[in-house]
């Protein structure tokens, strides 16, 4: 058998498998990125802000309207949708791998403008956000104070309003946020 060939013979053994990892180091970074095969499904999402509203009331008169235009979108597997008791509405519409993402924002902006006459003047005067994007989590840092000069406030600012939104201005990015941080209130008198 071949086992035995590599039991028996330990020093070929090593030879072919430093080969192999040699040849294998080679291909990685000679493979351009856009032949990797698209694995995950395309998402675009759509998003509205009513400012007092509740999570019953936002699913009913945003969500429902948004949702009945924007269903039957081609290439679309399916749809989800989340309201909160903050006033946010997020709708996000999942296509077929191998949907252009483009294509595919381009025709849920022009359901959802169809829906937008439908919706109450607070949900209009804040604007339908539609947002093409892949669900694929490609990056993440994290920022700290080495010396304990800055708490965690002080570097989620720093971050939310310096860094994110440098992030996201680079070609090929599609979203930047902060996770799992709290911000400064404000204050109007």
């Amino acid at each position: 058998m071949i086992s035995d060939l590599f039991i028996t013979r330990t020093r070929l053994a090593i030879v072919i498998s430093i080969v192999i990892s040699i040849a294998g180091t080679i291909a990685i970074f000679s493979l351009p990125v856009q032949q990797y095969p698209e694995i995950t499904p395309p998402t675009v999402t759509v998003s509205a802000i009513y400012p007092g509203a509740s999570a019953e009331v936002i699913a009913d008169v945003v969500g429902g309207p948004l949702e009945t235009a924007i269903n039957g979108v081609p290439n679309m597997m399916y749809m989800s949708s989340t309201s909160s008791n903050a006033g946010q509405y997020s709708l996000s519409v999942t296509f077929e791998v191998g949907t252009n993402p483009d294509i595919a924002q381009v025709n849920v902006q022009n359901r959802a403008q169809l829906a937008i006459s439908q919706l109450p003047a607070a949900v209009t005067q804040q604007g339908v956000s539609v947002r093409s994007r892949s669900p694929d989590f490609v990056l993440g840092i994290a920022f700290y104070s080495p010396d304990s000069k800055l708490d965690v406030l002080q570097i989620t600012n720093f971050t939310s309003t310096t860094i994110a939104d440098a992030i996201s201005r680079v070609a090929g990015v599609g979203e930047a946020s902060v996770v799992g941080a709290s911000e400064y209130s404000c204050v109007y008198g």
